[in-house]
């Protein structure tokens, strides 16, 4: 996901210890006894009224005896604006199930108790206009359109569902609505079918679980081009009709380039299509599975620098947060932090070093301009009970720096044996940072407690200033650097770049306590030295000349 506050992935070129993280979670409620399976959910939708109505079929299985609830998030009719769902039956088997709606929680009764392993299908009937999620308006071209976003626990206004990424499920979306739209969501097409009373059937399954985020769905008067396949995967564009030319071209790269360029890095792709789609329900870009929507503006027919590396971000997220997703919010940086760097892996691909270097330094300078005003944030959170903090940019920009420093602390080859074996291990689940943790020290062959205690864990950004000298008598470089951050220093790997008559020389030290002197060898009084030069290390790094 990319929206404002990440204009730093669009690299415009633009004290918790670790042993404790598996025993928090965010706030949101889970319940133990009861995994979905999959959701379907038929819809109708109308062009003489914003008010939808749909029936949602919930299959679920009992993991532990007992259960005498389950409950749902669907958000309720507020009495002041109308808006909102009404709940106006509960079946199973065909036989009523009592409910109790109140406020965003659909609760239904179980009237007898089913024991592990069993299966109950649930169909919920609803209708009502939705308050937040779903956009039902005029486009920019004045054409009314549908358009949802359920980032980040949005869905429960229009839908019926488990509002939290730790259940994922299969889910299929079958849609009436007037014949002169096209409808898109997740999955492959399934039915197209005209109606005699003017409105069209469209059906759409997604056969591989995801969380209720990634649903989504698009109803526009749409153009529509079906581009080539890789590996199988269909690679298909969404515009705007209006915008058919230059959307086709905007969206023609680097699309199947970074789906080859991801599935040979990391991991075969998970899902049966890979969808570009122009909406105006979402600010940036929304990595909804095998359909990634990206907002009105999206479409210039110049396939900007901006662009572009928005859709690399978007494909990056199939595998690192829709593949692989978070067990809880507190680690979004999962998804975010490994979709900025994958993006900046990819332009190092496609692009070139310089260009890479160029974006690791503006997320730097985003880094730093943030920590100055939140010092204390840490990118795991602890009991997250704001979804507006969700995301900041620091989960962005400091949480690829992260991946940048965990792959030059292990070796790139490790680095990727890490990544492929963690998508490997947790594809089309859930996983933590503890999970992310166990597998980086497996590949890495390392105790890595030390890294991301300092760098997930902990607030802050290491700030690193000091003095250089040269000593004639002993003909050496004398550098005397210092840690000003609060608190405990970091361990920090620095290079230190030496440029003189002669040449120039690289020598690599780490720094671990608060104030340590160096004294390197060299052939001659320098003219230059430059710390961190190959950009490895997050910190504010500053190295004057020291006067006599």
């Amino acid at each position: 996901m990319m929206r404002s506050l990440c204009g730093t992935v669009c690299f415009t070129l633009t004290t918790c210890v670790l042993g404790a993280t598996s025993a928090t979670a965010d706030t949101y409620p889970r319940q133990p006894a009861v995994d979905v399976l999959h959701y379907r959910f038929a819809l109708a939708l109308d062009d003489a009224k914003d008010e939808l109505s749909g029936t949602a079929a919930i299959d679920v299985r009992f993991v532990r005896d007992g259960a005498t609830s389950l409950w749902l998030d669907l958000v309720g009719v507020d009495a002041a604006t109308g808006k909102g769902m009404r709940v106006e039956s509960v079946t199973s088997g065909g036989d009523a199930v009592p409910f109790v709606h109140e406020g965003d929680r659909l609760t239904l009764r179980i009237a007898s108790p089913p024991g592990r392993g069993d299966r109950r299908r649930f169909e919920v009937t609803y209708r009502g206009v939705p308050a937040d999620a779903m956009v039902i308006g005029p486009n920019k071209h004045g054409d009314r359109t549908f358009f949802t976003d359920n980032w980040p626990n949005k869905a429960r206004h229009w839908l019926p569902t488990i509002d939290h990424p730790y259940d994922k499920a299969t889910c299929e979306m079958v849609v009436d609505a007037p014949a002169h739209y096209q409808v898109v969501s997740n999955g492959l097409l399934v039915e197209e079918t005209d109606q005699p009373d003017g409105r069209r059937r469209t059906h759409w399954k997604q056969s591989v679980p995801i969380a209720n985020w990634l649903i989504t769905l698009g109803v526009a008067p749409f153009a529509v081009q079906h581009l080539r396949t890789i590996d199988g995967v269909p690679i298909q564009t969404w515009v705007y009709r209006q915008d058919r030319d230059a959307g086709f071209y905007d969206f023609a790269e680097p699309t199947a380039d970074v789906l080859d360029f991801f599935s040979r890095r990391i991991g075969s792709y998970a899902y049966e299509k890979l969808a570009n789609v122009q909406s105006n329900s979402v600010s940036g870009g929304m990595e909804s599975a095998t359909a990634i929507f990206y907002d009105d503006d999206s479409v210039s027919g110049t396939r900007s620098v901006r662009w572009r590396n928005v859709i690399i971000h978007e494909i990056a997220h199939q595998w690192f947060g829709n593949a692989v997703t978070e067990r809880d919010w507190d680690d979004v940086w999962l998804s975010e932090g490994f979709a900025t760097y994958f993006t900046l892996l990819y332009i190092e691909y496609a692009y070139g070093r310089d260009a890479f270097v160029a974006g690791l330094e503006d997320s730097r300078r985003r880094v730093l301009e943030f920590d100055a005003q939140r010092p204390d944030y840490r990118i795991v959170h602890d009991n997250l009970t704001d979804m507006r903090e969700v995301t900041t940019s620091q989960i962005y920009q400091k949480g690829a720096w992260v991946l940048h420093m965990l792959r030059s602390t292990v070796g790139d080859d490790r680095f990727w044996d890490g990544i492929r074996e963690y998508y490997a291990r947790f594809k089309n689940g859930n996983a933590s940072t503890d999970d992310f943790k166990r597998v980086m020290e497996e590949a890495g062959r390392r105790d890595l407690g030390w890294f991301f205690q300092q760098w997930l864990y902990r607030g802050g950004v290491p700030r690193v200033t000091g003095r250089w000298s040269y000593d004639q008598s002993t003909r050496s470089l004398v550098i005397d650097l210092e840690q000003t951050q609060p608190g405990p220093p970091y361990r920090l790997p620095v290079d230190v770049r030496i440029t003189g008559a002669r040449g120039v020389q690289v020598e690599q030290r780490e720094l671990t306590a608060r104030r340590e002197m160096f004294r390197l060898a060299v052939d001659g009084e320098p003219l230059d030295v430059v710390l961190d030069p190959s950009v490895r290390t997050l910190a504010a790094w500053h190295l004057e000349k020291a006067t006599r």
